[in-house]
């Protein structure tokens, strides 16, 4: 089975040693202990078990098959053999990586503040130039710091660096995130060592990164599609993980879901990076019952992971939750898609805005002539062309519906 974007005509000894053992966890953890043998050698077998969360017969286990097919060596503790280092330098895409960064950023979670540095005002400028968002889609704009700490966490999840990585929707740039990232660490690789793809609606965002890849030299390969319908087939089945922040319903999450798994290979294991606001218990619950019925496991919830620019309905702050598949996994919605999908859609709502000149009143929502405040905005005032508005009021549909 072809693995990661470097895999060419050498022995796969991750996917020989996992037909071996046939780990519960899946060949990715044979990755990481090969990965760990690599970047420190003579680390002993129990310290090797402790690091990739193994009981020690499991680890003895792999050590015992990786020392067999010829990729480690047993010399004062566990070591790469030079096929081994070949493996993962030419195979697995780690050759030319900048390997103390690597280490600081794997191993610190605010090292990225003093070694990223310039990586970090490079992308805040990128970000400073986005298209505006379009609250119809349920777009908001995340902060440079909180795309380029879901780059990070992609890495110390092993599955950035010789990976394909899927964004499902991308106004929050993560591809680019990720491909500068890539960049930084790769320093003598053009385009860095791992391929980002993008599929989203909005072509205003997708042309955006297109221009940005061009011009700062990113493997970054934009695609255009509307999710409600199913994900192209050229994207099926090829990706090592994906990234989505999908329309905050019920409905939008599992609809985005549903094609980012189309995307992913058959494995599990594989990492799934879904951002969405903090909900109540019981929407929690809903959430938790999608994810069973799609064959994912939660690995870990970042509350206040995500921080988003003038996003008052949100509070500013969504949470990461790191999915993982297994052999369940499959897509809950694998057709066309024709109920409501973004919030604008399941609830109809009005809001008065006030000019701040005039004081003319203007209505502004998904029922109106004007749908969004920014296309307000935009036209301006319409009595008197100024675009500075004040909101006074909002109701939903159904309230406002007998005052018409």
């Amino acid at each position: 089975m072809k693995r990661g974007v470097h895999m060419r005509n050498y022995r796969n000894y991750i996917e020989e040693t996992y037909r071996q053992v046939q780990l519960q966890e899946g060949p990715q953890v044979i990755e990481q202990f090969l990965l760990h043998c690599y970047f420190q050698p003579g680390l002993p077998g129990k310290e090797l078990a402790r690091k990739v969360m193994l009981p020690v017969p499991v680890a003895t286990a792999i050590k015992k098959e990786l020392i067999k097919a010829g990729a480690l060596q047993a010399r004062n503790g566990l070591a790469c053999t030079e096929d081994g280092l070949a493996y993962v330098e030419n195979g697995l895409g780690f050759g030319g990586l900048d390997r103390t960064l690597y280490s600081k950023l794997m191993q610190d979670e605010s090292a990225w503040k003093n070694e990223l540095a310039d990586v970090y005002n490079e992308l805040e400028s990128i970000l400073s130039e986005r298209p505006q968002v379009n609250v119809q889609l349920d777009q908001a704009k995340c902060t440079a710091e909180t795309s380029l700490r879901r780059a990070l966490l992609c890495l110390r999840n092993h599955a950035l660096v010789g990976k394909k990585v899927l964004c499902v929707g991308d106004d929050d740039l993560v591809s680019v995130s990720l491909a500068l990232l890539l960049k930084r660490l790769f320093p003598g690789k053009a385009g860095g060592a791992g391929k980002i793809e993008v599929v989203d609606i909005d072509q205003r965002f997708l042309q955006y990164i297109r221009d940005v890849a061009q011009q700062r030299n990113l493997a970054i390969q934009c695609h255009h599609a509307d999710l409600r319908e199913p994900l192209p087939a050229r994207l099926h089945r090829q990706f090592d993980c994906f990234f989505t922040d999908p329309p905050y319903t019920l409905q939008g999450m599992s609809l985005f879901l549903s094609r980012g798994i189309s995307g992913l290979q058959p494995r599990k294991g594989l990492p799934v990076f879904l951002s969405f606001a903090h909900k109540s218990p019981d929407f929690t619950l809903q959430m938790q019952q999608q994810f069973v019925q799609a064959g994912l496991s939660v690995r870990e919830v970042l509350s206040h992971f995500n921080e988003y620019e003038g996003a008052q309905l949100l509070g500013g702050k969504g949470q990461m939750i790191v999915l993982v598949t297994t052999e369940q996994t499959a897509p809950i919605v694998k057709e066309a898609y024709r109920k409501p999908l973004y919030t604008g859609e399941e609830v109809r709502s009005r809001r008065l805005y006030r000019c701040k000149r005039c004081a003319q009143v203007a209505k502004v929502g998904g029922n109106e002539r004007v749908k969004t405040i920014e296309a307000l905005k935009s036209k301006g005032c319409p009595r008197c062309r100024q675009t500075r508005f004040e909101l006074i009021s909002r109701c939903s549909a159904a309230r406002h519906a007998d005052h018409d």
